[in-house]
């Protein structure tokens, strides 16, 4: 799913009631708490389930919470539950635009002293209030503030951190892609059997989502997609209908210069989603690279200093 903070819109005529006042702490269990069996930071797409990455944020000092991290937001945002844990309150008079990939919602606001991931770290600072669509997640860690940075995301140890690059080329075993920032998000070269496309990186999507422009590229070069209907849901609770269809492997990176990434995934889905609208990208086959792709790699840096990828490939069967 993708997340975008627009501008401040206009307060509505809906009153929306303050939170109440601080809830009682969370009993000091473990550092992180999580519900179910699983993976306490980074979890591997396995072929009965999408991974995902969650990232241990501290806010007003509480905390660490687990938050989705999510390279294709522009902002950061937690949820409801987690506001009044922390006995924040809302601002009625102030809203902002959350934008998914298939729609738009206002939501409102709260006020934070202090965020920080990492060495990633801000002072006061505005959130939007994001709904309970995350998996979990305690809200979405966006790219704002990235810059400079570099994210290491090891699948198969369950970690990742977040730190000041310091301009370091990959390690030896490791494919360098190189990418652009486009609106604070990862642009790629990219191929999905002999279609080049643009294609965001989305880890906080759970499928690779393609416009119509991809579908009917593919379909030229290939027999007809045997597609089957599909749903997708973003951010803002929003749903759309699509077409999912089996692809060819997605190919990462620039064949010119030999530095590409083969990635096995299974399918994707088909739409004319209002994301690749809002970002001008419908003329062309685009995708968002999402989880579902992601999530089979060994280990994903994102280095924003030297706009590149480094990827460590997992030689496993992914089972």
């Amino acid at each position: 799913m993708v997340y975008c903070a627009g501008s401040a819109a206009a307060p509505g005529s809906t009153s929306i009631s303050p939170l109440p006042g601080p809830a009682p702490d969370r009993e000091p269990l473990e550092p992180i708490i999580v519900s179910a069996p699983e993976p306490r930071f980074v979890a591997p797409t396995r072929r009965d389930r999408i991974g995902r990455i969650w990232a241990p944020v501290m806010i007003n000092g509480r905390g660490p919470f687990r938050l989705v991290l999510d390279s294709g937001a522009s902002s950061s945002g937690i949820t409801l539950p987690i506001a009044k844990m922390l006995g924040l309150r809302m601002d009625a008079s102030r809203r902002v635009l959350l934008r998914g990939v298939v729609g738009l919602a206002s939501v409102p606001l709260v006020r934070v002293d202090s965020f920080s991931a990492g060495d990633l770290s801000f002072g006061t600072r505005d959130l939007p209030i994001v709904t309970d669509a995350l998996g979990g997640a305690d809200g979405i860690l966006g790219t704002d503030g990235m810059s400079g940075r570099r994210i290491l995301i090891d699948f198969h140890h369950d970690r990742i951190t977040i730190a000041r690059s310091h301009g370091q080329p990959a390690p030896p075993d490791y494919v360098t892609i190189p990418f652009h920032l486009r609106r604070q998000l990862i642009d790629v070269d990219a191929y999905v059997g002999n279609v080049r496309a643009q294609a965001i990186i989305d880890t906080g999507g759970q499928t690779t989502i393609a416009n119509l422009a991809m579908r009917s590229a593919l379909e030229r070069r290939r027999a007809e997609l045997k597609a089957q209907p599909d749903k997708i849901e973003d951010v803002t609770q929003a749903t759309q209908a699509g077409d999912s269809a089996n692809v060819p492997p997605i190919m990462i990176g620039t064949m010119q210069l030999g530095r590409t990434v083969r990635i096995s995934n299974d399918r994707m889905t088909f739409g004319d989603m209002h994301i690749f609208q809002h970002w001008h990208m419908t003329d062309q086959p685009a995708m968002l690279i999402g989880m579902d792709a992601l999530g089979r790699l060994d280990i994903l840096i994102i280095d924003y200093r030297r706009h590149e990828l480094q990827i460590k490939l997992d030689d496993s069967d992914n089972d």
